[in-house]
């Protein structure tokens, strides 16, 4: 009984081996599998058996001795090696390793099981690619657009909401933007009087009160001629009326005197029936004049503060800009006001040149009203394309009601010639580069602005679109030398050449 303690623990000993060795076979034989080598296969099942033994193709070569005479048992207890042979690559199994049939074990031979793992799959299996990531799935040119439309998306929400704002506010609005055209009409003055010696505070009233009152004063030029020769446009109105149905009745297009009543009887009961919708447009013509002079008063103050402290109020305006975009705004501000003041000043100068031969044509062409009608061209001359219609077309309206159509016809002649000069002599030459704008963004500009704000907006739409033409064009040069600027400098021998900037000039001594 005192040797049992000694016997339990060398049998704990002896498992703890055992248990050791068969999981380094075990390892031995998934490293094996996985490079589906036969020879380091056989060694991991069997590590005791000579590579001599294994590379002899005879199928008893794996035996390690001759068998005991007590009946086929090993010398010291032992069962002999189980022969085994090499696995057939591409068999059904590869990691199973079978007795040699000529073995002299005979049947105590036992196949022996390397550790299960996941066989290779076969070679005409096809393959099967992982799932891409679900953004390289999306095509680039629907990523690019996908970028795009949120963005544009946000840009057209907040223009929507700008405009809403700009709707609300109209009157401040066109107000400011109409005193800001005058201001660029009536600054030069005032910096010509300033350098003529004159203190600011008197030059800004000079300039002030000088404009105002010239502009008081063909208004009121233009409604006293409209009050004088009334009547006379009226009876000749009714003279033109009564030739044009004469003209009528002896047509080829066969009207008939009765038609004509007709037509005539019809407009009588119409405006008679709308009574009611004349009397309240009439109520709002009374509102529409206040707000006309509001606006006109508020464009007032404006213009003045404009002339006296105009650097001052764009100096805090800058201060409102992020310190990273300050430099670029500070820069394309007085660039802006450049195209501005220009566009104002050729605009009026075209457009004056545009009145005064136009009107004395209507004044040799014996048209009544030559003088209201050459003020009304005038006005209509600060909206492009489409004002010099309206004028022209209210010119020939005039004067083939009241002197006839050959008249007429020649008032058109006249137009036509005056604004065939204007468009290809007189803008080129006095405009020049400084607001040059495609007709196509000028139609569209005067439309859009028309359909917002009435003909105020289409009034300020060119200008507007000029002076954002010239914005965008100095940020985008900007924001190009800023890149150069920053790019890192080029080192070496080339770096003079291609270096943005010149070398300076070496100092001779």
């Amino acid at each position: 009984m005192s040797r049992l303690p000694e016997w339990v623990g060398g049998l704990g000993a002896g498992l703890t081996r055992l248990s050791r060795r068969l999981e380094d076979q075990r390892r031995r034989a998934e490293s094996a599998a996985a490079a589906d080598d036969p020879e380091e296969l056989r060694h991991a099942v069997r590590p005791d058996v000579p590579d001599g033994a294994a590379e002899s193709g005879a199928p008893g070569a794996a035996e390690t001795g001759p068998p005991s005479a007590g009946g086929g048992a090993a010398s010291g207890g032992e069962a002999p090696p189980v022969p085994l042979t090499a696995p057939q690559k591409g068999a059904d199994s590869p990691q199973e390793a079978r007795p040699s049939d000529a073995s002299p074990g005979g049947e105590g031979a036992v196949s022996v099981r390397p550790p299960e793992s996941v066989p290779a799959p076969p070679a005409y299996a096809p393959a099967v690619s992982a799932r891409p990531d679900p953004v390289a799935a999306v095509p680039w040119g629907v990523r690019v657009a996908a970028e795009a439309g949120w963005r544009l998306l946000v840009l057209a929400g907040t223009l929507w909401v700008l405009a809403r704002v700009i709707t609300t506010i109209e009157l401040v609005v066109l107000a400011f933007v109409a005193a800001l055209l005058i201001t660029a009409l009536l600054q030069p003055t005032v910096a010509w009087l300033r350098r003529r010696g004159l203190p600011r505070g008197f030059a800004t009233a000079l300039t002030f009160i000088g404009g105002f009152v010239i502009m008081g004063l063909v208004g009121w030029f233009v409604v006293w001629q409209v009050q004088d020769n009334i009547d006379s446009v009226s009876s000749r109105i009714l003279e033109g009326i009564t030739e044009l149905k004469g003209w009528l009745l002896k047509s080829p297009f066969h009207v008939t005197e009765a038609q004509i009543n007709n037509i005539a009887k019809n407009l009588q009961d119409a405006v008679g029936a709308n009574t009611e919708a004349i009397t309240s447009a009439g109520l709002e013509g009374v509102t529409v004049v206040l707000e006309v002079l509001t606006g006109i008063l508020l464009a007032m103050f404006t213009t003045l503060f404009l002339l006296y402290d105009g650097r001052r109020i764009w100096s805090w305006v800058l201060k409102l800009v992020p310190g990273a975009a300050r430099e670029g705004v500070a820069g394309a501000g007085p660039r802006a006001w450049r195209t501005l003041t220009a566009y104002v000043r050729g605009t009026v100068l075209v457009a004056l040149i545009d009145a005064i031969f136009i009107g004395i044509g209507l004044y040799f062409l014996n048209v009544p009203l030559a003088v209201p009608l050459a003020v009304f061209i005038f006005l209509f001359a600060f909206i492009p394309l489409i004002g010099a219609v309206v004028s022209g077309a209210l010119a020939c309206v005039v004067a083939l009601v009241t002197q006839g159509v050959f008249t007429a016809l020649m008032v058109l002649a006249v137009v036509l010639a005056v604004q065939q000069i204007e468009g290809h002599i007189l803008q080129p030459f006095i405009l020049g580069r400084a607001v040059r704008v495609h007709p196509l963004a000028v139609i569209l500009s005067v439309a859009a602005g028309g359909l917002i704000a009435g003909i105020g907006g289409a009034v300020v739409a060119v200008p507007l679109v000029a002076v954002t033409n010239t914005v965008v064009g100095y940020l985008r040069a900007y924001s190009q030398e800023q890149a150069v600027r920053m790019a890192p400098q080029p080192r070496g021998a080339t770096a003079i050449g291609v270096a943005p900037t010149a070398p300076p000039k070496a100092v001779e001594d």
